[in-house]
Formats: structure tokens, C-alpha cells, sequence
């Protein structure tokens, strides 16, 4: 006997099959479809790359445009601009470029304390930018140790004293042989005021073995390059570099543009990996 169903079945049951047939089918499209991600590529805008240091010698700005994120290192000069540095104490700095797109100041020391303002004329536009120096704290030493994670790699440690009750912020360039990594690397004084404090630099894309040559440069920073920096870090972005980041760092430069000017000390230490 052939079996028959009954048609009157309840509205909420009905509903209830319904969307059960709706969640497989959407979960079974999900399986396969592909995520878009959307990387930033609003190219050929303005880069600046500023900064002033308290060592001897000419300080530069560099200009260029972006290139979308996936292509290579190379990022056209800006020329002609107009740009120049004021040291917050009524000396102005004009700059002269050479080569294209690098523009250098005349030989001066920048000093901790002093605010610094940059200004650069492109196209008709004046894209101004302020930083603070801030005090130097005394890159103690450098040393290395075997990776925990390879017996053949080596990490590199840097030692200094934080000075107390005051907010500090670092930012730490590593060359290797002579090359710079391009990993980021900065930090604050939240869980280590006034203490000795040794940092890891460490980079998964960055091999060191035994016999290698690393420097290091240890930058006192205000707190506007360290968020910018910071940013670039938490994305696991190499700067500014003209390419177009998933998403771009908050600039200290108005109108705002791509890239930073940072005043902050410098100081450099190198050491052999053993």
C-alpha cells in the first residue's frame, strides 16, 4: 500500500525545515567560496620619510610615491620640492636635493628637548610635521644566544636602563652584515619603568647564524612616531617604504600623507654573533 503524508503538518515545524535546508546550503557554499581581502592600493601618492638625529652631520627627507603593496622595492623620487626644518628656537634649515628625491640640510646637531617642524612644498602644497626629541637613554650593550627554536640561529639581546617616572618609547633598526631587516621593532616603558630591561630582536624571515655581523641602532622616539611605528609592527609591515600597507599607519604629516618625520637620538652598536 502506498503511503501517504499528511499535508496539514504545523506551520512552526514547516518553518523550522526550512531553515535547516537554508543553513546547509549556505554552509555548503561557504566550503568553497573564495575570500576577497581588500590590500590597500591607492597608488602614486606622496611619501615622506623625515628625520632629523643628535649625531654630527647633514640630516635628509626623503620623497617619493607609492607603488601597490605587491610590487617590488622600487618607488619613483619626488624632485623640486621645496623643504626645510625649523629647530623651535628660530633657526631654519633649507634643504638642497641631491640625488633625486633625497633631500639633505646643511651639517647640524639636533638636540634633545628642542621641537622640530619640517615643511615641504610639493605641487603647491605645504605638508608640515612636528617632533620633540626626547632625552637620550644609553644603549647599554648587545649580546647573542642560540634560537629556542633552531639550534643553528642566533638572537640578538639589547640591554638599557629606563629612566623612571617619565614615558618612554624606543624603536630598534637592525643591520645584518651590513643589510638592514626589514622587521620592525618597537617598544614602550608600560610594564618596565625605571628598570634594566634586555630585549629579544628577533625576526621569523631574518636567518643569523655564528660568524655574522649585527648593528644595532637604538632611536629615542616621541610618542606620535611610536604609534606609527607600532602600527607597522602589529602588521607585520618593513615601513613606509612608498608601498601601500593593508592598512596605513597614522602619520604625524598634515595634509595627511604617507610617512612620518621623526626627531629622535641615534646611537649604533655592533657585535660579531658567536
Amino acid at each position: 500500500m502506498m503511503k501517504t503524508y499528511n499535508q496539514n503538518l504545523p506551520v512552526n515545524f514547516i518553518v523550522m525545515i526550512v531553515t535547516v535546508l537554508l543553513i546547509s546550503i549556505v554552509m555548503l557554499n561557504s566550503c568553497t567560496k573564495v575570500v576577497d581581502i581588500k590590500v590597500g592600493n591607492d597608488i602614486d601618492k606622496l611619501v615622506i620619510e623625515g628625520m632629523v638625529i643628535d649625531t654630527a652631520g647633514s640630516q635628509s627627507v626623503k620623497l617619493t610615491t607609492n607603488v601597490p603593496f605587491s610590487n617590488s622595492n622600487t618607488y619613483p623620487p619626488v624632485t623640486g620640492a621645496i623643504v626645510s626644518v625649523n629647530d623651535g628656537n628660530g633657526s631654519t634649515y633649507n634643504y638642497i636635493e641631491g640625488p633625486s628625491g633625497i633631500y639633505t640640510s646643511p651639517a647640524f646637531v639636533a638636540k634633545a628637548g628642542n621641537n622640530y617642524t619640517m615643511h615641504v612644498l610639493v605641487n603647491g602644497t605645504d605638508y608640515t610635521a612636528s617632533s620633540r626629541m626626547p632625552e637620550l637613554v644609553v644603549l647599554d650593550s648587545l649580546s647573542s644566544k642560540v634560537s629556542p627554536f633552531d639550534s643553528k640561529q642566533r638572537e640578538v639581546t639589547v640591554y638599557y636602563k629606563d629612566p623612571a617616572g617619565k614615558a618612554n618609547y624606543y624603536r630598534f633598526v637592525m643591520f645584518l652584515n651590513g643589510v638592514q631587516v626589514k622587521a620592525v621593532f618597537v617598544f614602550n616603558d608600560d610594564f618596565n619603568d625605571g628598570k634594566k630591561v634586555s630585549i629579544d630582536l628577533s625576526d621569523d624571515d631574518t636567518d643569523m647564524f655564528s660568524g655574522d655581523k649585527v648593528t644595532v641602532e637604538m632611536q629615542c622616539i616621541d610618542k606620535s612616531i611610536f604609534t606609527y611605528w607600532n602600527t607597522l609592527m602589529q602588521q607585520g609591515g618593513s615601513g613606509p617604504g612608498g608601498g601601500v600597507t593593508p592598512s596605513n599607519p597614522p602619520t604625524n604629516i598634515s595634509p595627511s600623507v604617507l610617512g612620518y618625520f621623526s626627531a629622535h637620538t641615534s646611537q649604533k652598536k655592533s657585535m660579531v654573533l658567536k
